[in-house]
């Protein structure tokens, strides 16, 4: 079997004496793992650092088998990550994020939102609708269209830390030290200031614990903190 697909690489790891495995997320196929013989040798490594954007063709005798990749450089972006912290802390972030995804099942909305995020200038407000995005293709949305309570629709401001559902202002107000804010921003389109971007962080970073890495007893993405910390600077 044989397909050949542009990625977006997300990690490798050592394979052997000499090989890699790599991992990449590849329109329309999802999260993808391949052995790259010699993947080890100086000829690859400038090919193979996640955040590079890669041709891939992928070969297997069976489906189910990992299978082996060969790798064709498209667009290097390491060396231009290493120079910005902001930017590889951003990159290293997206990629782990995207490693929690179920193999080989397609989430291109995800891939072009990474891309985006991966490509500009590091944005707190395009990161923070990319954890939403993520909660919801792990099957884990949020669901902040209506409030929890009363059915409103408008004026809402806090979101149920058990149900992740939102909360209008008039209902949430005699529990609100019991409930996590909502900011506009994340309902709807807008800016955003420092404050709002602790606070979508806080909403994401609660939900992505409690049924991700809690549930799946692994620790939170180390450089998470440290960008939100940069990020949030006013």
């Amino acid at each position: 079997m044989e397909w050949t697909g542009e990625a977006l690489l997300i990690g490798v790891r050592r394979h052997g004496e000499t090989s890699l495995i790599a991992e990449a997320m590849v329109a329309g196929r999802g999260r993808c793992l391949g052995l790259v013989r010699g993947g080890r040798s100086s000829r690859h490594a400038a090919t193979l650092q996640p955040g590079n954007t890669v041709q891939l063709t992928w070969r297997a005798r069976l489906e189910d088998h990992l299978g082996t990749f060969s790798v064709e450089l498209l667009q290097a972006r390491a060396a231009g990550l290493i120079a910005d912290r902001r930017r590889l802390y951003l990159a290293q972030l997206v990629c782990e994020h995207l490693h929690l995804l179920p193999e080989r099942d397609p989430h291109d909305r995800l891939l072009a939102m990474a891309l985006e995020l991966i490509d500009n200038a590091p944005d707190g407000v395009a990161l923070a609708r990319f954890e939403l995005a993520l909660l919801d293709e792990l099957g884990f949305g949020l669901d902040l269209e209506s409030c929890a309570a009363t059915g409103a629709t408008a004026d809402l401001t806090h979101v149920s830390p058990r149900t992740g559902r939102a909360v209008s202002r008039a209902a949430a107000e005699p529990y609100k030290d019991r409930l996590l804010a909502l900011p506009s921003f994340l309902a709807a389109r807008g800016n955003a200031s420092p404050d709002d971007l602790r606070d979508a962080f806080r909403l994401t970073g609660h939900f992505l614990d409690r049924h991700v890495w809690s549930a799946r007893q692994i620790e939170a993405p180390p450089t998470r903190e440290p960008l939100i910390f940069m990020l949030t600077q006013g």
